[in-house]
């Protein structure tokens, strides 16, 4: 994956900043989203600005697809806001899709607590 720039790296901060105040505020009408806390981890916008991806992680048992799913059934309600909020030449068109590096975080750290990686490793053995 290429670097972003850094005209990238602050519109994809407005956009996340922005998106989560929407959603914050509680005007998105979707009953997938219903008293549902969503939390927008990052978004990465092309380098024309005029797509952004969204990355979502719900904050209770939710399956994070679904919850990506009905922020992208919102998404048109969602950009036009972000278009009120936001002093950008062009609105990004927004796609959201779920974040799974928390995840794959805690997965990584379950196969390091394993005592036969454990051992292995400098710092976490035994001792």
């Amino acid at each position: 994956m290429k670097a972003q720039s850094q005209r990238q790296l602050r519109a994809g901060e407005l956009v996340r900043r922005a998106v989560a105040d929407i959603l914050r505020e509680g005007h998105v009408r979707e009953p997938g989203l219903s008293g549902l806390p969503v939390t927008i981890s990052e978004a990465r916008v092309s380098p024309d600005l005029r797509h952004a991806t969204v990355y979502v992680s719900a904050l209770t048992l939710a399956e994070p697809d679904a919850v990506a799913a009905a922020l992208n059934r919102a998404s048109g309600f969602i950009q036009k806001e972000l278009g009120r909020r936001i002093d950008m030449k062009f609105t990004p068109k927004l796609r959201f899709e779920a974040d799974s590096r928390f995840d794959e975080a805690m997965d990584v750290e379950a196969m390091l607590d394993r005592p036969g990686v454990r051992r292995d490793l400098p710092g976490r053995g035994e001792d």
